[in-house]
């Protein structure tokens, strides 16, 4: 039994917010790398198969090298992570063909909000400078979203299919807190991988034409697509996804979600820098706001407790 995350050591627990901080990061470049494979003709299942079945590959190779084998508790853990990542994994890329890639990645952020409300639900016990935080995340995230003077604020079939990405995403984020205190993160992390990649390549095997692997030969011909795909399955699949899996055992679900809400942030860098080639966005001033306060909601999620907790420290020596 591994510690919790009330009870594991500091460094365990600064070692894991940079982790999960860094996968945010990773993370949010994975909009543009998305964006670019889609526009040059992968299909939004022969994307995920590739992406998913090679850093199953990638894990598996590391699971043989540490001499890993998993157990049935661990494999069954990793079946039902794996399916709600396949779900929500299908709505976000298949989102990006109707919306952009920083508003994609902004409401994909909403599972800072989604996350505690899922989490209150199973049990846990929820920080007031979470919720705090959570709260000020959102309202930078809406900050980033809404478009005055466009239908329904600018929102589209994109947009609702990755708000259902967010919320599974919460559901995620809880069900791998619970599941990495009991599981190895290398072998959760290949099992829920390993669940995707099989999904993806059966149901691309099964779809006629463009849906399916159509297109896959001409595609793969282009140098910058092994470029975005060994960026997806090797660094955004296959380091971070053990990175979660691992890391996850020593901070809370809302913790993780607001040190994930960095991701939006990175992401609208990544598009607004130009850098991913066809890919180059916008933000105005009211969105760059929202991004502030999304970063503010960050700090003020690992450092308020620390800080309410000396003041309280420093009132009561005053007292005495």
């Amino acid at each position: 039994m591994r510690e919790t995350p009330q009870r594991a050591r500091p460094k365990k627990h600064l070692l894991a917010v940079f982790g999960l901080g860094s996968t945010a990061l990773v993370w949010g470049g994975t909009f543009s790398a998305v964006a670019y494979c889609l526009h040059e003709g992968l299909s939004v299942n022969a994307l995920l198969s590739l992406r998913f079945t090679l850093g199953a590959l990638a894990l598996g190779l590391v699971l043989l090298a540490l001499r890993m084998r998993p157990t049935k508790a661990e494999l069954l853990d990793g079946l039902w992570l794996g399916l709600v990542v396949a779900t929500l994994f299908w709505f976000q890329t298949d989102g990006l063909r109707f919306t952009s890639t920083s508003k994609s990645a902004f409401i994909t952020g909403l599972y800072v909000i989604f996350t505690p409300m899922i989490s209150v639900m199973v049990g846990d016990r929820l920080r007031a400078s979470h919720g705090i935080s959570a709260g000020i995340a959102l309202t930078g995230l809406l900050l980033l979203v809404y478009q005055p003077g466009l239908s329904f604020g600018g929102w589209n079939r994109g947009d609702s299919e990755t708000l259902l990405n967010a919320a599974l995403v919460g559901v995620h984020i809880v069900m791998t807190g619970h599941f990495s205190r009991r599981d190895r993160g290398w072998v959760l992390a290949w099992t829920q991988v390993a669940v995707v990649g099989a999904v993806f390549t059966f149901a691309a095997a099964l779809s006629p034409g463009p849906h399916g692997f159509q297109g896959v030969k001409t595609a793969l011909r282009i140098p910058g697509i092994w470029i975005a795909l060994a960026y997806l399955a090797l660094l955004a699949t296959t380091i971070a996804f053990y990175v979660q899996s691992a890391m996850q055992a020593y901070v809370s679900a809302t913790e993780t979600a607001v040190l994930f809400s960095m991701e939006p942030v990175f992401a609208a860098l990544v598009a607004v820098s130009g850098v991913i080639p066809g890919i180059q966005e916008h933000l105005n001033p009211k969105q760059w706001i929202g991004a502030g306060l999304i970063v503010s909601a960050t700090l003020l999620a690992e450092l308020g407790p620390k800080l309410w907790k000396t003041r309280a420290v420093a009132e009561e020596e005053a007292i005495g």
